[in-house]
């Protein structure tokens, strides 16, 4: 799978540029591998980047800027919901991307494992000390009735 980056190589916004060199900055550093395709020098580009990019996704003036990241035809999002991923350690799962062992997605991943077997143990611990009150009860039951029957015999 390929990360597509779509951005303007000659943007005029330097907000614009700054943004998708933190883009294509950070992708570098994981070892990502993607593709930068310019929307300013290529019109198909351009057209296929604005019509993929989900309404909801979309600016209020409808035309979405640069930079728009996607895996292969599906939208991972824009620069701030990649930035987002970013503050969470979560960019591998943002680009759809299975995270590489001993990365911090990655051992996020297991610890998210990790909990859930917690979990699991919790609840199966929960379950038998339910059953031996249940036991229990039925024991202190069981006596009740027996001394009850002794009490009535006498």
């Amino acid at each position: 799978m390929v990360i597509k980056v779509f951005l303007a190589t000659s943007s005029g916004s330097t907000a614009i540029k700054k943004k998708q060199q933190d883009v294509v900055a950070f992708l570098e550093a994981l070892k990502v591998e993607y593709a930068q395709l310019d929307i300013a020098c290529n019109e198909q580009n351009r057209m296929w980047m604005r019509q993929n990019v989900p309404e909801e996704k979309k600016p209020s003036n409808g035309i979405p800027l640069p930079p728009q990241i996607f895996n292969e035809e599906s939208y991972c999002g824009d620069y701030e919901t990649f930035f987002d991923a970013k503050e969470d350690n979560a960019v591998y799962s943002f680009l759809g991307l299975a995270a590489p062992p001993g990365s911090k997605g990655h051992a996020e991943e297991d610890g998210e494992q990790e909990e859930e077997d917690l979990q699991s143990e919790e609840e199966e611990e929960l379950r038998q000390l339910e059953d031996e009150e249940e036991a229990d009860v039925e024991e202190e039951g069981e006596e009740f009735l027996e001394e009850t029957r002794e009490e009535v015999a006498e």
